[in-house]
């Protein structure tokens, strides 16, 4: 029983509210044999849920062993990420095969969420930081390849819906139940309003990776923000984002349309030096990962309590919207509203204590603590 503490529920936040938790979930009323922890001075909110993370404590989800995605996914968890989707980068179908087939059976587990597949469909001129020798056209046969590869686990798959088949692909993935993401585009705004219409539903980090906005070509930044049909995805580190963009973003899509995610690769939570994205060599300095051959923001080195830390006191966003943005309308997104994404009885005791100035203080995932209350 967690008791005294900022509590923010899904209809407000209470102060000197109470959480308790039987066993892994969260209940109405404690068992009489319940420890009582004075949160007093603290926020409880819910764990954060990251819809896009390529790895982190030096291991990557693209391309390390089973070992290594349990050390990125633990690093995640102390940084308060208690759910979180692996994403993979391009490379060719049948080390992205083999790989769908690794993390799903790590979703069996309930190590992660699933499986995001970001490229290979995806445009040469916004690569990022992606091979464009293994860049291919999104054929709806090659899509199903892959979503069959992660059987069942696929949750979301990022391409350029401008691409031959593109459209087609957004409807097979809209059939199978998996998020279609429009990222990595060069489509224009008309291209991008097709592309909803025909069923995408997610932007994938907003601004990276797609045609600046214009006041004659409005281009896929206008079209994602303008319908609600959307939900972007905001990378919160301060690199790859100007905040007056991001308020820009959440200012016009509101809080219930934002998603904010990490793209970390391996540096995020272990420092700086080389690294390999997929195929490519990175170098990260001063937290910023860019590629070694030109230069290009290369993923990120965030965790979710930096960018929640971040939106509160340098974005001027309340603590109710940010925990909307990092727990609720991801947990929705992948469908599993019902048990994680908000602190309401029946769902997992996935919970984070916060210091009056937004410092982690403790994490517990599914009732057990992976971070223990440090409150002293």
């Amino acid at each position: 029983m967690l008791t005294g503490a900022t509590v923010v529920l899904p209809n407000g936040t209470v102060e000197n509210g109470q959480v308790t938790v039987d066993g892994t979930r969260i209940t109405h009323s404690a068992p009489e044999t319940a420890q009582v922890i004075d949160a007093s001075g603290h926020y409880v909110i819910p764990g954060f849920v990251d819809l896009h993370n390529h790895g982190g404590g030096g291991a990557s989800f693209t391309s390390g062993s089973v070992d290594d995605i349990l050390k990125g996914i633990h690093t995640h968890r102390l940084h308060g990420t208690t759910t979180l989707v692996a994403s993979t980068v391009t490379g060719d179908m049948d080390s992205l095969t083999h790989r769908a087939g690794l993390l799903s059976e790590l979703a069996e587990q309930g190590e992660i969420a699933g499986v995001h597949f970001e490229g290979p469909f995806i445009s040469p001129c916004r690569k990022g930081a992606h091979s464009e020798a293994l860049l291919r056209d999104p054929h709806p046969a090659e899509v199903r390849k892959l979503i069959d590869a992660a059987r069942g686990r696929a949750r979301m798959l990022t391409l350029a819906t401008e691409l031959p088949g593109g459209l087609d692909s957004v409807r097979l993935l809209a059939d199978h139940g998996v998020i279609a993401a429009i990222g990595h585009t060069d489509a224009t705004y008309e291209q991008t309003v097709e592309a909803i219409d025909a069923g995408a539903t997610v932007a994938t980090h907003l601004f990276n990776a797609m045609p600046p906005l214009g006041h004659r070509s409005p281009g896929p930044i206008t079209a994602l923000l303008e319908d609600d049909r959307i939900t972007v995805e905001l990378i919160n580190d301060g690199t790859h984002l100007h905040p007056a963009a991001l308020r820009l973003a959440f200012h016009h899509a509101g809080a219930d349309r934002v998603a904010f995610i990490t793209d970390a690769m391996d540096a995020a939570g272990f420092g700086d030096g080389r690294y390999w994205l997929g195929p490519l060599e990175v170098e990260v300095a001063d937290g910023v990962a860019r590629l070694v051959e030109d230069g290009t923001i290369a993923g990120s080195t965030l965790t979710l309590d930096r960018a929640f830390k971040r939106a509160v006191t340098v974005d001027g966003l309340s603590v109710e919207d940010a925990v909307t943005a990092l727990s609720a309308n991801p947990a929705r997104l992948l469908g599993m509203a019902d048990t994680i994404g908000s602190l309401e009885p029946g769902k997992y005791a996935d919970l984070l204590l916060l210091d009056s100035v937004y410092e982690l203080k403790g994490v517990m995932r599914r009732g057990e603590w992976v971070v223990p209350p440090q409150l002293g």
